[in-house]
């Protein structure tokens, strides 16, 4: 996989079905605190959620999924929380990454890993080799990761890498961000009824289309993606042109 352009630079395909999509996947809290039950069952019952995603993604022939799984600030939780967030996401990867590999789907782990034990990190390094060599879906989580961080960190890889930069172009910084693997999201979904991006993918979602929907992320079946890339095709994708040059067809 090649580095792709920016959408500041170039004007990207529009396609009828998103090539990437991007979710927050919140509300898993709240969605257990509705039916009396600790938050941890609402994470639980959310990983249900991220599998039908997938399953939905291969089969609408979406190349990538990136899930917004832990952030640099969801360390402010209680501690029980995150104690049990970094339990599941463990078990995820000790039970799902077969099946992940089994469905040819790439996993791709993208954050600052440093915060975690030895052994996670590990585990991390080794389910992603397992599922290197596959060419389906490309699979991002997103744990211990912010958007400024993601910057950030781009660009003292950038400087210790080029000190002799003396101006920095997006084309230097692109190859250091943490998705240089993949295209801009065409498609962002926040559910939980919040509409804000909360420090996701702030680079990569310059011109992503934006969808905010009030269901729980353990509600978000088959059903409500498709209210979503429902609204996605009724968007007008211009990337700073004007509606008349899509008409014609000119980028004049």
């Amino acid at each position: 996989m090649g580095f792709f352009s920016s959408s500041t630079k170039e004007v990207p395909p529009v396609q009828e079905v998103p090539q990437h999509v991007a979710v927050i996947m919140d509300g898993n809290g709240r969605w257990a605190k509705k039916r009396f039950l600790p938050r941890v069952a609402g994470h639980q019952r959310g990983l249900e959620s991220v599998r039908a995603m997938v399953k939905a993604c291969v089969r609408l022939q979406i190349n990538y999924l990136t899930l917004f799984a832990f952030s640099s600030e969801n360390w402010r939780r209680p501690q029980e929380e995150v104690t049990f967030l970094m339990s599941l996401f463990l078990e995820a990867l000790d039970r799902e990454v077969k099946k992940l590999h089994d469905a040819n789907v790439i996993l791709k782990l993208i954050g600052d890993r440093s915060a975690f034990n030895a052994a996670l990190q590990q585990k991390m390094i080794e389910a992603e080799a397992k599922t290197a060599a596959n060419t389906g879906l490309v699979l991002t989580i997103a744990v211990n990761y912010g958007g400024r961080w993601d910057v950030v960190n781009a660009m003292n890889q950038l400087m210790q890498t080029r000190p002799d930069l003396k101006q920095i172009e997006e084309c230097d910084l692109l190859p250091y961000l943490s998705m240089p693997y993949a295209p801009e999201p065409d498609l962002f979904i926040r559910t939980g009824g919040e509409t804000r991006i909360s420090n996701f993918l702030l680079w990569q979602l310059a011109y992503t289309e934006l969808y905010f929907t009030p269901t729980l992320w353990p509600d978000f079946d088959d059903d409500a993606f498709e209210a979503a890339l429902s609204s996605y095709r009724q968007r007008e994708r211009r990337f700073g042109r004007t509606s008349e040059q899509l008409v014609d067809g000119s980028d004049a």
